[in-house]
């Protein structure tokens, strides 16, 4: 059977986290490809609301495997804490598996993350301060230390002696902190590594068995597209790759594997921390979408900037990520409202501009070009079948499916796991 992919088609936040854990109900593996305790996902289920950041929703299934894949960054004290939490509600974690090949966040990615944050004073990308992006440079500069390495301890006291050295130097010299304690460092990695030894596989054959064995996979993305380190907002994007590219560089399947490619959207536009979005709202509508949604961030608390849906830059993540199906959530949070925009075109120098453009230059001078639709000013909650929508409601929906040039399989009207109406089988043809 070939894997779903589900990847935000946003800025993140789209609400990935409720339909993995729906959608995992009918799977047998769920794996998370990329980020780290950078991102989160808010899921409310019969067990009670749960916030989680590294741990792949399908853990609350007790007929799936999880996987944490080679893809991410791992904070070993982080997803210990996790573990905890989860155990603790009475939800079982036997079926966590930890990629070997996964860098790991170390304290030192953390200091150097506020750091730099810090020092870029106006121009701060408002990171998570969770050491993600350095250690994603570290990976790339062939600096990091990966899961794998807390298996041979003597192996990982030499690797991690003239890093440290280096990173001393950065803290000392640089930015006048004071140097981290090899022995400290050392014997803390060590006890994370006889914890979570017992979770550390090769993933990659574990999910390739999986998919030999016609198991559905079920491949959990973090952030959103318009994040992407190369197609995204640059620099205002995160360290990974959360679209299509990063899913199978960072799980370790092939692309003839992977057959549906959910992207997922909010029924407007979010966004947390820098960088421009052409259709943020700062008046009452934006205060009254913030609230009415509690649009603050799962891992930060940070409130996030609100606007009107932006189907010119949901368009292009369509086609780089090449959906096949989309999921329309929060749906119910436009319920109040007398009428919906929705930004069709962008206007650059006085000019039409259809396409979202690579420039950052550009991109702050778009003005987003707008088309109303009626709202429908009444409850959607209670809607099962899109047929029980309020007409304004169906509309909308299609008029997104248009604009994307993409099928809607899910529209979501409330957080809970049954206010989802499906419109098509995501392993339909």
């Amino acid at each position: 059977m070939p894997a779903i992919a589900v990847i935000g088609g946003q800025w993140g936040d789209e609400g990935k986290g409720k339909i993995v854990e729906m959608v995992a109900a009918e799977a047998q593996w769920v794996a998370r490809y990329s980020g780290g305790n950078n991102a989160g996902h808010t899921v409310l289920n019969p067990q009670g609301l749960f916030k989680l950041h590294l741990i792949p929703v399908g853990i609350f299934h007790p007929q799936v495997s999880c996987v944490i894949g080679n893809g991410t960054v791992v904070d070993p004290a982080a997803l210990l804490e996790e573990i905890e939490e989860l155990e603790s509600h009475g939800v079982s974690t036997e079926r966590l598996y930890l990629s070997d090949r996964a860098h790991l966040v170390m304290p030192y990615h953390i200091l150097l993350d506020g750091l730099e944050e810090a020092a870029r004073g106006g121009g701060a990308i408002g990171t998570t301060g969770r050491g993600i992006g350095p250690a994603y440079m570290d990976k790339v500069a062939r600096t990091g230390l990966r899961v794998g390495d807390l298996l041979d301890q003597a192996s990982f006291a030499r690797r991690l002696g003239p890093i440290l050295e280096a990173k001393n130097i950065l803290l000392t010299r640089v930015y006048g902190r004071p140097p981290l304690s090899f022995t400290e460092v050392y014997e803390t990695c060590c006890r994370y590594g006889e914890r979570l030894a017992p979770r550390i596989r090769e993933t990659d054959r574990l999910l390739q068995g999986a998919l030999e064995r016609g198991e559905l996979v079920l491949l959990e993305g973090a952030q959103g597209a318009m994040l992407d380190i190369d197609f995204g907002t640059y620099p205002y994007v995160t360290s990974s790759s959360p679209s299509v590219g990063g899913v199978l560089t960072g799980s370790g399947i092939g692309p003839g594997q992977l057959k549906h490619i959910v992207g997922v959207f909010k029924a407007y536009t979010t966004r947390v921390g820098g960088g421009p979005m052409p259709t943020e709202l700062l008046d009452e509508t934006c205060d009254l979408i913030r609230e009415r949604a509690q649009e603050y961030g799962t891992t930060t608390g940070r409130p996030r900037r609100c606007g009107w849906f932006d189907a010119v830059a949901a368009r292009y993540a369509a086609r780089i990520n090449g959906f096949t199906s989309l999921a329309l959530t929060r749906l119910d949070v436009l319920d109040v409202l007398p009428s919906v925009k929705v930004c069709v075109e962008y206007r650059a120098a006085g000019k039409p501009l259809t396409h979202f453009p690579a420039s950052l230059a550009t991109l702050e001078g778009c003005q987003p070009v707008y088309e109303e639709l009626p709202g429908w000013e009444t409850s959607t909650q209670g809607a099962r079948r899109f047929q029980e929508l309020p007409r304004e409601a169906q509309a909308y929906v299609r008029r997104l499916e248009t604009l994307l040039g993409c099928p809607a399989s899910l529209v979501s009207v409330g957080a809970g796991r049954e206010e989802t109406i499906r419109l098509r089988p995501l392993l339909g043809p």
